[in-house]
């Protein structure tokens, strides 16, 4: 198989918002009478609002009701538009990579968990470029789901099988694998363990990622749907 397209994730894998994210969950955690850990991060990393709020609210002893959680995720995307007009860098690896595969005529997605209004703010800042994008707002079910990518992938036209997926976070390569994409995986939460794989590269940096690795992705066979990903001593299979 040929390499079709590249689907990227946003927050943690191109633009270093995780530590922005983590400056606007601590308010929150205080907010709520506790103090924010690298646990509660690793729970959330990389979850829609929808999942994520809820599951915050519960772990600091706060009923996850409809008004709260609105309320709370109200607060959390208008904190974050704030962060991100201020500071948003590239991570490493990032610009020389989306500039290789621009180079080699590979089409590129968008797919991320946050919602319109950060992925418009981010793609601002002159992100991409990307034939598609979508937002964790815009698809019925959030990753670990695999919609997000297959998605894309019916957007852009080519089979989910010889499209590689750019993740940092489990729910997303969980997302990605579901749906039947090849994966390099760049964990950087704390407590978040990855495990190589049939069609999985595991990398510290994508620095070290070229597109040679991601041609080399797609063509073995095709992997079973829904590889476990190995998160500390515990295992998601396409959930939490």
């Amino acid at each position: 198989m040929t390499l079709a397209a590249v689907l990227w994730d946003m927050d943690g894998l191109m633009v270093d918002s995780e530590p922005l994210w983590t400056v606007a969950e601590s308010e929150l955690a205080v907010s709520l009478g506790g103090t924010w850990t690298d646990e509660v991060k690793a729970l959330v990393v990389g979850t829609r609002l929808d999942v994520a709020v809820p599951a915050i609210l519960a772990y600091f002893g706060v009923e996850p009701s409809a008004a709260q959680v609105a309320e709370t995720s109200a607060w959390l995307l208008q904190r974050m538009v704030e962060l991100f007009d201020s500071a948003l860098p590239l991570l490493p690896g990032v610009a020389r990579l989306l500039q290789e595969i621009e180079a080699e005529g590979v089409p590129m997605a968008l797919v991320s968990s946050s919602y319109r209004v950060l992925v418009d703010a981010a793609l601002a800042t002159g992100l991409g470029p990307f034939a598609v994008t979508l937002a964790g707002d815009e698809v019925v079910h959030g990753k670990p789901h695999p919609e997000p990518y297959l998605t894309a992938a019916l957007h852009l036209g080519v089979d989910p099988a010889r499209c590689v997926v750019l993740e940092d976070s489990p729910s997303g390569i969980a997302s990605g694998e579901a749906a039947g994409c090849a994966v390099v995986a760049v964990p950087d939460v704390a407590g978040v363990l990855v495990q190589e794989a049939a069609r999985r590269l595991v990398t510290s940096s994508l620095l070290d990622v070229s597109t040679a690795d991601l041609r080399g992705l797609v063509s073995g066979p095709v992997p079973h749907l829904g590889v476990p990903v190995a998160v500390g001593d515990h295992v998601q299979d396409g959930g939490r």
